[in-house]
C-alpha cells in the first residue's frame, strides 16, 4: 500500500512539551510524525457503493492527552464532494467514549468508510481532512491543507449490460406427421373363421376409403398395415394363444383377399398375436356401466396370473353373465392399423403461404414461419395472426420478446399482460421488462418463477450489479456473451475475457482497451479505443475512465 505524509498538524516543535498540552494551535504545528495509508488505492464502485480502509498512524509522544483530533474522509470530484463519517479519535486525560490515543504509546488506528456512488466521481480523490480541539472544545486548529490518500473511482461493472435476454416459446410444427387409421372384425367365441359380414360393415367401408385416399394424395404415404389379433380372456391361457395366433393368419388373409386387393396400397403387412386381452378387457369395464366394476377392477389389480384372474371373476357368478353377454364378445377381434404419414408445409411452401394465402396456416404453422423469417416486422405480423386467430399464449410471448430485443419496453409489457397462463417465459420476460425500466428488485423476484435457460443469464446481469462477481463467472460460463467477458473481467480473468472478446462492436473494444491498459499496453488500449469511441456515451466514458488513467 502507498504511504503518503498526511501533514495533519502543520510543523512540530522539536520540544515535546508542547505536543504534551492541550492547546489545539500548538497540537497543529506538529505534523511530518503522522503517516497515513488507504486500502485500496484506487477506489472501486461495487453494487453502488464505494468502500475503502484508511490507516492513521500516530508515533509516540505524539498525541497530546487533553487533545480532540476529527478526521473526515471526503471524496472529492468534479462538481461536488460526499462525507464519509467523521472519526474522532481523544487524548488519555479525555473522559468521552471516543477512541483514545496513547501519548506514550501512539496507535496505528484503521477505520472503514463507505460513500454511494453518485455520477462524476469516476474521477475524484479521497483526501483526509482534520481539525484539532482542546478538551472543552472552546479551541479548535483545522489543518488548513487536506492530503489524497486514494484515487477514484473505478466503475468497470458498471457496463454490465441490462437490456435482458428475453425467450421465446417454442413451436411444435411437425415436418412429418404421423397418422393411424383403424378397423376391426369380431369372431365367434373360439372361432377363428372371418365372417363374410365383418368385412361389410360400415367400419371396414370406411378404411378401404381412408387407403384409397391416401394413395391419391401427394401429401400422405402408407408406411405400414398392422394387424393384431386377440382372444377373450376366458377358456384358459394356452386355448386363447393358440386361438390369437389363427386369427391374426385368417385377419390377414381376409385383408389382403378383400381390403387390399379393393384399395390397391403397396406397404407391408405386420401380424402380431397378443393371446388373451386383458388389457382390453379392464379397458372396457372401466368404461362400462356393470354394477361390480370396481370389485372386478380389484381382481384384475390384485392378480397377476392369468388363470387365478379368470377363477376369481367367474366366482362372481352374477357379473359374469353381464360380462360374457357385453364385455368378452367385442374382445374376441382383429385390428387393423393403417400407419401413414403427412407431410406437412415445407419451410418454402410457408413462406409462400404467408404472403399468399395466411388463413390456411394454423398457430404451430404460424409460429414456426416466424423462426424462419430474419424481419422482426414479418415476425410481428405472424404473432398477432397466431394471437388474434388462436388467441395463442405462444404468440403473445414471442410478440414480447420480439419488442424487448427492440428496446420497445411499452410494447413488450402490454403483449405479456394479455397471456392468460403465467409460464416460465412470461416470467422470465416479464424481468427483462423490469430490467429495461431499471427496476432490478422487480426484475429479481420474477426470475425468481423461471427456470428458463435465459432466465439464468439475466439473473447473472443483477449479480454484477449486486457484486457477485464469481456467481456471475460461473452462471455465465459458456454462453460466450458481452456479460461474461465482464465478469471475468471484474475477477481479473483478462485472458478469459479476451477470448470472448472477438466482435468489433463499440463495447467489446472498450473492454478490450481496458485489458490492454491492465496490461501496460498503451497502444493497443489507444487504438481499441478509437473503435470504442464510435459510441458517443462510450467516448464520454473513457474521458474519466480510471483504467485509463496511466495512458
Amino acid at each position: 500500500m502507498k504511504r503518503n505524509s498526511l501533514k495533519l498538524l502543520g510543523l512540530a516543535f522539536l520540544g515535546l512539551a508542547i505536543a504534551a498540552c492541550s492547546n489545539p494551535k500548538k497540537m497543529a504545528k506538529m505534523a511530518s510524525l503522522v503517516t497515513t495509508e488507504c486500502e485500496p488505492q484506487v477506489l472501486e464502485a461495487v453494487a453502488g457503493k464505494i468502500n475503502a480502509t484508511y490507516t492513521v498512524t500516530f508515533p509516540e509522544k505524539y498525541f497530546a492527552k487533553k487533545a480532540i483530533l476529527e478526521i473526515t474522509p471526503v471524496l472529492v470530484y468534479d462538481g461536488g464532494e460526499i462525507k464519509g463519517e467523521v472519526l474522532t479519535l481523544q487524548g488519555e486525560s479525555i473522559l468521552d467514549n471516543n477512541r483514545v490515543v496513547s501519548y506514550e504509546q501512539g496507535a496505528t488506528i484503521s477505520t472503514p468508510v463507505v460513500f454511494d456512488y453518485t455520477e462524476g466521481v469516476e474521477k475524484a480523490t479521497l483526501e483526509l481532512r482534520a481539525t484539532v480541539y482542546n478538551k472543552a472544545r472552546t479551541k479548535k486548529a483545522e489543518v488548513p491543507e487536506a492530503f489524497k490518500i486514494a484515487d477514484g473511482t473505478n466503475t468497470t461493472y458498471m457496463l454490465v449490460n441490462t437490456m435482458g435476454t428475453p425467450s421465446f416459446e417454442a413451436d411444435k410444427y411437425q415436418k412429418i406427421i404421423p397418422e393411424t387409421k383403424e378397423a376391426q372384425i369380431l369372431y365367434l367365441i373360439n372361432s377363428y373363421d372371418v365372417r363374410r359380414n365383418q368385412l361389410k360393415t360400415d367400419e371396414i367401408k370406411a378404411f378401404e376409403q381412408y387407403l384409397k385416399d391416401v394413395k391419391a394424395d401427394e401429401r400422405r404415404t402408407l408406411k405400414s398395415n398392422d394387424i393384431i389379433a386377440y382372444a377373450s380372456p376366458d377358456g384358459g391361457e394356452k386355448l386363447n394363444t393358440k386361438l390369437s395366433d389363427n386369427r391374426g393368419k385368417s385377419a390377414e388373409k381376409a385383408f389382403n383377399r378383400t381390403i387390399n386387393k379393393e384399395a390397391k396400397v403397396d406397404a407391408p403387412v405386420n401380424v402380431k398375436s397378443i393371446g388373451q386381452d386383458w388389457e382390453g378387457f379392464q379397458e372396457l369395464v372401466s368404461g362400462s356401466n356393470i354394477e361390480d366394476k370396481e370389485l372386478i377392477l380389484r381382481v384384475l389389480s390384485m392378480y397377476s396370473d392369468p388363470a387365478v384372474r379368470e377363477k376369481e371373476i367367474k366366482n362372481m357368478s352374477s357379473v359374469y353373465e353381464v360380462l360374457a353377454d357385453e364385455i368378452l364378445p367385442e374382445l374376441r377381434r382383429a385390428r387393423f392399423i393403417a400407419n401413414v404419414e403427412y407431410k406437412n408445409y415445407t419451410d418454402e411452401e410457408l413462406l409462400q403461404l404467408i404472403n399468399n394465402d395466411i388463413d390456411v396456416l394454423n398457430e404451430e404453422a404460424l409460429l414456426y414461419t416466424a423462426t424462419l423469417v430474419e424481419s422482426n416486422d414479418v415476425k410481428t405480423t405472424l404473432y398477432e395472426k397466431a394471437a388474434s386467430k388462436f388467441n395463442s399464449n405462444r404468440a403473445y410471448n414471442n410478440m414480447a420478446a420480439v419488442k424487448l430485443s427492440e428496446g420497445k419496453t411499452a410494447d413488450a409489457k402490454a403483449a405479456l399482460n394479455k397471456m392468460s397462463e403465467k409460464t416460465a417465459s412470461y416470467y422470465n420476460n416479464m424481468a427483462v421488462v423490469a430490467m429495461q425500466e431499471k427496476d432490478f428488485e422487480a426484475a429479481a423476484e420474477m426470475l425468481q418463477k423461471s427456470d428458463v435457460a435465459e432466465a439464468k443469464l439475466n439473473q447473472a446481469a443483477l449479480d454484477i450489479l449486486n457484486g457477485k462477481y464469481q456467481a456471475a463467472v460461473e452462471a455465465l460460463n459458456g454462453s460466450n456473451t458481452v456479460n461474461e467477458a465482464l465478469a471475468n473481467i471484474l475477477v481479473k480473468n483478462e485472458a478469459k475475457a479476451q477470448s470472448i472478446l472477438t466482435g468489433d462492436c463499440p463495447c467489446q473494444a472498450y473492454m478490450r482497451a481496458i485489458i490492454a491498459a491492465r496490461k501496460g499496453d498503451a497502444a493497443t488500449a489507444n487504438k481499441e479505443l478509437e473503435t470504442a469511441k464510435k459510441s458517443e456515451q462510450l467516448a464520454k466514458r473513457a474521458a474519466t475512465d480510471i483504467e485509463f488513467a496511466k495512458l
